[in-house]
């Protein structure tokens, strides 16, 4: 039997992987060498004993090892999360990466079409006449011009063709839906993360840290939102200079009295991009509220800010003042 083999026998005995053993595995599995039965038990016993830190950054770094890669200076952001908090809400972090790249940050989007909502990243960037097609060096060039490049995951990954057939066969969750927001093309060394589920705050900071990610936020907040809610307090995760801490976010000390959930919830892509329109023009509502708190949290991993409170004036400020619509369609011809 392989040292492979070994290992994942190891798993279904609850033995976890170290971060060198989970590289080895994912090695073998990016590079087209495991079959299919392998991969299926690796995948199911793996989420049977619950994935750790070192298992996801092992599985991150053979990602982005294997992609196609994106130049960028080490100050970029991203705002990928996981997805799959069930809520169907509108596309709060794409909307937010946009504003931000209005702000003069800059912005290397990863993200792909629905798999768990209505409308992904890709779908609202597309309603928008913002191009997902874009090749690793117009993204650089995009971000260089605009603040904003955004890399279609699918595009990125070919690599990820030796699991999709074992990830639809399975039919839920898998590690891969933990390291997807993680495996930057670009790899980013400024990240916000939502995450799905609380259990992941950090695991998450904890892999990041392996990567060598110099400042992140993952965010979930008491409502179940992957995103930092402008309803409930937010519990965030902070990786700053190797350090991880932990920050909670309550919008009632911040003054926000919105209170009405149906307004955050999307459609399809056409009325999710209406909506991304309708708050770049200055209209206030939940909307705007979830877009400038998120945005806030980028501006500090960006290391603009500090406090988060302000922050988060600044973003909504900002977001009134209609700058972002002029933003827009600069990046709608490039």
């Amino acid at each position: 039997m392989s040292k492979i083999e070994n290992l994942i026998n190891d798993i279904s005995k609850n033995k976890d992987l170290t971060f060198e053993e989970s590289k080895l595995i994912f090695l073998e599995i990016m590079s087209g060498k495991m079959n299919e039965d392998l991969i299926h038990k690796f995948l199911l016993d793996l989420a049977k004993k619950g994935e750790t830190a070192n298992e996801i950054a092992g599985g991150v770094y053979v990602l982005r090892e294997k992609a196609l890669k994106v130049k960028t200076d080490n100050n970029i952001v991203d705002t990928c999360g996981t997805g799959g908090d069930g809520k169907n809400t509108l596309n709060i972090s794409t909307a937010s990466s946009l504003l931000l790249s209005s702000m003069g940050i800059k912005v290397a989007k990863h993200g792909n079409k629905a798999l768990s909502s209505k409308c992904g990243s890709a779908d609202v960037l597309g309603e928008l006449n913002i191009n997902i097609n874009l090749g690793p060096d117009e993204v650089s060039k995009s971000i260089e011009i605009n603040n904003f490049g955004f890399m279609f995951a699918p595009n990125y990954h070919s690599a990820m063709k030796f699991v999709g057939h074992i990830r639809k066969k399975i039919g839920k969750r898998t590690i891969f839906n933990l390291i997807g927001p993680l495996s930057s093309p670009a790899n980013v060394k400024r990240q916000v993360v939502g995450v799905f589920s609380k259990k992941w705050l950090h695991p998450f900071a904890l892999a990041l840290k392996n990567l060598k990610t110099d400042h992140a936020w993952i965010v979930h907040s008491d409502d179940g939102m992957d995103e930092i809610s402008p309803f409930a307090p937010t519990s965030v995760v902070e990786l700053k200079k190797n350090q991880i801490s932990e920050i909670k976010i309550d919008p009632i000390k911040l003054g926000i009295k919105v209170n009405n959930p149906n307004n955050l919830l999307g459609k399809d892509p056409s009325y999710n991009a209406e909506k991304i329109i309708e708050i770049f023009s200055g209209i206030e509502n939940e909307f705007t509220e979830a877009v400038s708190l998120n945005t806030a949290a980028s501006l500090i991993v960006a290391n603009q800010f500090i406090d988060f409170e302000t922050a988060y004036k600044f973003s909504k400020k900002h977001i009134m003042s209609g700058n972002a619509l002029i933003h827009l369609k600069k990046i709608q011809i490039f």
